[in-house]
């Protein structure tokens, strides 16, 4: 029995690649994940983990960021809450983009990137979640106070599908700088 040589390691490490990227066991791995996230989310309802990433870090800079844009609003953040004398606007559980941020972070998991890629990914990609549901709450604050009916169609289905799709496109753009290149 001898070692192996250096193109046996190459075609083994090939093979067990090959192994990972099974596209049944990235779905499972990519579903575990997502919903142990999501149950542990869930589990945090109503504390104070909670209260931080609303609070704190979902309506404060939030409301940071339509004061400078229209300081004529004066709009504040009051807990989960966006106030200006012209409304106020509710941010609670589900709209501080976690459920995105989850896709992700399954998705960085389940895939067998080198961790070069991974992590870089993950980091990238929260920073991204943050800034895309950033911009989506100014969007929603602004049609909250000029066009109601466009608040419901943004709210519902529309922004949170461009969210999803900036992810997807996010993910696909590391996946294809990770796909070994050909000589």
């Amino acid at each position: 029995m001898h070692p192996p040589s250096h193109s046996e390691i190459i075609e083994a490490e090939s093979r067990a690649q090959a192994r990972r990227r099974q596209p049944w066991r990235v779905l499972l791995i990519f579903l575990a994940v997502f919903f142990a996230l999501q149950y542990g989310w869930e589990m945090g309802r109503d504390s104070a983990v909670e209260r931080v990433f609303i609070d704190e870090l979902t309506v404060r800079p939030a409301a940071w960021i339509i004061d400078r844009l229209w300081p004529a609003f004066q709009v504040h953040a009051e807990g989960h809450r966006l106030v200006a004398a012209a409304g106020r606007l509710n941010i609670l559980n589900g709209c501080e983009g976690m459920e995105t941020l989850f896709l992700l972070a399954a998705a960085f998991i389940a895939y067998p990137f080198a961790w070069r890629t991974r992590l870089p990914g993950l980091i990238a990609g929260t920073l991204l979640v943050f800034a895309l549901n950033q911009m989506r709450i100014v969007v929603l604050w602004h049609a909250f106070l000029n066009n109601r009916a466009w608040f419901g169609v943004l709210h519902g289905t529309v922004l949170p599908v461009l969210l999803v799709a900036a992810c997807l496109v996010f993910f696909l753009i590391l996946l294809g700088r990770e796909a070994p290149r050909q000589p």
